[in-house]
């Protein structure tokens, strides 16, 4: 798929994001071939699991994560479409069951502790998949059934090559590019905060740092520790 191709190299050893939680002292550095292997651990996931095929829609209920990129790139790998209203399936985190639950979503909820070590969500409520525990089940390849056409709807009906050429325009309007190193505050759970702080850095080719709950006072000393070139948010 177009989105797959184009965000993410599969073969690069070099870190495509580095995540740190303020809040918990975590940092979690993934590279393209790590990126690549959780997103088709989760692709399997979706497709075996949550019958997750092309044309079925996915709310993505979470916050800027590292988990949440591989939710992202496993759902479009199958040829889903995210989106932000009602869907025939949603993942969401611990804070956001209840609201996910009363969706009553047809293809079920996938709940996400979103914890480093795999620690998974305990007294799940029936029929709730747990990802830490479910995902390390599949395997780190994944392979379409069928191809998925550019012009399927890819989020919130726009068609994938929209989405792509969108995060292209939006990359070249931040001026990035494949050597920068991008330290972003900016959270996923809007347009522009999904389009320009991680849409249009995948499409430019740079690696991101990205910061939840980020303590400001630690902002420009992990800058310099991380050589990032530009910062979002």
């Amino acid at each position: 798929m177009i989105l797959i191709e184009s965000l993410l190299d599969r073969t690069s050893a070099r870190p495509l994001i580095t995540f740190y939680d303020d809040a918990t002292g975590e940092r979690v550095e993934l590279s393209g071939v790590s990126t690549a292997n959780w997103a088709a651990k989760t692709a399997n996931l979706l497709r075996d699991e949550c019958d997750v095929e092309p044309g079925t829609t996915v709310a993505v209920m979470l916050p800027a994560h590292w988990q949440t990129l591989a939710v992202l790139l496993g759902a479009w790998w199958c040829g889903a479409e995210v989106v932000s209203g009602p869907a025939d399936l949603v993942l969401c985190d611990a804070d956001r069951l209840d609201l996910a639950l009363a969706a009553a979503p047809a293809n079920g909820v996938v709940a996400l502790s979103l914890d480093a070590f795999g620690t998974g969500l305990p007294g799940l409520p029936a029929g709730v998949l747990d990802y830490a525990t479910e995902v390390r089940l599949h395997g780190d390849e994944f392979l379409p059934w069928a191809p998925v056409p550019d012009s399927a709807p890819a989020l919130d009906g726009e068609p994938a090559a929209g989405v792509l050429a969108d995060a292209r325009i939006r990359a070249e309007r931040l001026g990035l590019s494949g050597t920068d190193r991008v330290l972003s505050t900016l959270d996923w759970s809007t347009p522009d905060g999904l389009g320009d702080g991680l849409l249009a850095v995948l499409a430019a080719g740079a690696s991101l740092v990205q910061c939840r709950n980020a303590d400001p006072a630690a902002l420009d000393r992990r800058a310099a520790a991380e050589r990032t070139t530009t910062r979002l948010g």
